[in-house]
């Protein structure tokens, strides 16, 4: 099969286009036809060589869309059925969905009720569910105000979107640390847009909830932004800065309320709901970007670069 191989740390061109086997079925694991994948920051990092835990070489690819090619829970999972999968060590601990097929855990393998195409769909596992999961943790309200710290990324318009959907008279505001995408942001349903200028938000506003997507690297200056008893929630490590040092707790968390969310913890009910909100509120969920397998260095490097607003998505 083709397949995308990262055989040692470097840019873009690190990603190597090539022929590998096909992953043979074992016991716990079901073989997908891989239909589409987005792209994440964090196979950025391993990419950069900034994972030190996933030895190489690897497949890359934390999340897919597929078919069901050969499964051993045929109770739950049907040849040719339509499924998504993230996490789980996939493209970290054992190979993921930069492939035209993959094996994977069954227990990390969800079915979709949805009427969406694969393009749209491949956008939605990771990044929608990863910003379902931590909308939750901040337990929206109508009468909050929301700040989405890295807005014009993936999961921060995904937020976004949801959060409109979830409790539709919210205040919504993004932060961004180019203004020339403000227009894009408020096309996309938010409200205000703040600047993020040297890890400073150029804002003198507080707010009730805060979803931190930019990470360890920005979150003591997002606590000054919190309401007392407000919420934040960390989620995203953008920032690429992954430990918290001189933070001292009792005076920075500013009476506001810390938790976190990482997209290990989605499962089949998270997504169920989720596919709910999508379809109920016919968000749209299509990616900024599409590429195909031969191209997925590009997609990398769209996503990394000055110009990446929303998802990148690959379409096999």
């Amino acid at each position: 099969m083709k397949a995308v191989v990262l055989r040692h740390p470097g840019g873009p061109t690190a990603l190597s286009y090539e022929d590998v086997p096909m992953p043979e079925i074992k016991d716990g694991w079901t073989l997908l036809k891989v239909k589409g994948f987005g792209i994440n920051r964090s196979e950025i990092f391993t990419r950069n060589g900034w994972s030190p835990s996933v030895k190489l070489p690897r497949i890359l690819g934390i999340e897919c869309v597929g078919e069901v090619v050969e499964t051993t829970d045929p109770k739950r999972l049907q040849k040719g059925q339509i499924v998504v999968s993230v996490m789980g060590g996939m493209g970290r601990a054992f190979n993921g969905s930069y492939a035209e097929y993959t094996l994977l855990p069954n227990n990390h393998i969800y079915s979709v009720d949805t009427q969406l195409d694969v393009q749209d769909l491949a956008a939605v596992p990771e990044t929608y569910g990863t910003a379902y999961g931590s909308l939750l943790k901040l337990r929206l309200d109508d009468a909050d105000s929301l700040l989405i710290r890295g807005a014009t990324s993936g999961v921060g318009v995904a937020a976004g979107k949801l959060a409109r959907a979830m409790a539709p008279s919210i205040k919504l505001v993004g932060s961004t640390r180019h203004l020339e995408k403000a227009d894009e942001l408020k096309k996309v349903g938010f409200d205000e847009v703040v600047l993020d200028k040297d890890n400073q938000l150029q804002t003198d506003k507080k707010y009730d909830r805060i979803l931190e997507l930019v990470g360890a690297l920005s979150l003591p200056n997002s606590m000054q932004f919190i309401k007392n008893e407000g919420i934040t929630c960390v989620t995203g490590e953008l920032g690429g800065v992954w430990d918290l040092t001189h933070f001292e707790p009792i005076s920075q968390l500013n009476g506001g309320y810390l938790t976190s969310f990482e997209s290990g913890a989605l499962n089949q009910q998270k997504f169920d709901d989720l596919f709910d909100i999508i379809n109920d509120n016919q968000i749209d969920v299509a990616p900024t970007k599409t590429f195909d397998l031969k191209h997925t260095a590009d997609a990398q490097a769209y996503l990394d670069s000055h110009d990446s607003f929303g998802k990148a998505v690959v379409i096999l």
